[in-house]
């Protein structure tokens, strides 16, 4: 009768030992680092940022003749989705939520003004201004009260991501929440508040300048 022999375990080899002690420790440190459980551990894996951008250079000058005379704060809540037609949403197709805050600046352009729209009697008491109605400015988002709520992407975008030079882009949706900011200034009292300050420093100017009566109108 024979008994069998047993298989002795495999020892697991030099390299194996290594490499596993190597993870284990990289797993204690960031661990440690997460957590903070570790003094000193923040200082010692901790990111520094050096701007080694170069000196900004002036390219063009723009005379200005427009009195900005108010200016509008907006928010907006963009929810953009964009979904393939043959595949489900976890395999392609993205969804964001995006908190867009920005200003819509509303003047008047008094470089249109011309001799013929402006009229003061004789005894220079009493003037009239004829100007041009208020215009909208080009919505301008502020990147620090602007931000992402959330984004969710399929397989296939989080795969592109890897190779784009531009991962979790958000061109779209800002240029989504702009859009909307523009059109919520077109809806709001913007302009005549503009017409309505543009009236009154004027009509402070030319009294100051001796003016008893200044009449001020807007139209073509």
């Amino acid at each position: 009768m024979t008994t069998p022999i047993r298989k002795l375990p495999r020892r697991m080899p030099g390299w194996a030992k290594v490499l596993c002690a190597v993870v284990l420790v990289l797993v204690v440190l960031f661990a440690g680092l997460r957590l903070s459980v570790v003094p000193g551990l923040k200082d010692l894996f901790g990111t520094e940022t050096q701007d080694r951008s170069g000196p900004a250079l002036l390219k063009s000058v723009q005379d200005i003749s427009r009195y900005e005379a108010a200016s509008g704060n907006f928010q907006v809540v963009v929810d953009l989705e964009k979904d393939a037609k043959l595949l489900p949403d976890a395999i392609r197709g993205t969804r964001t939520l995006y908190v867009g805050a920005g200003t819509v600046d509303a003047f008047v352009d008094l470089g249109k003004v011309d001799e013929d729209d402006v009229k003061v009697d004789g005894d220079r008491t009493s003037a009239t201004l004829r100007l041009p109605h208020a215009a909208l400015g080009e919505p301008a988002l502020d990147p620090e009260r602007s931000y992402a709520v959330s984004k969710q992407r399929g397989l296939l975008d989080r795969l592109g991501d890897l190779f784009s030079d531009n991962p979790n882009g958000e061109q779209a949706v800002q240029k989504l929440a702009a859009r909307h900011i523009g059109d919520a200034a077109k809806d709001s009292e913007l302009k005549a508040r503009a017409e309505s300050n543009t009236t009154a420093m004027l009509r402070g100017l030319l009294h100051s300048l001796g003016f008893e009566e200044v009449r001020v109108v807007y139209g073509p």
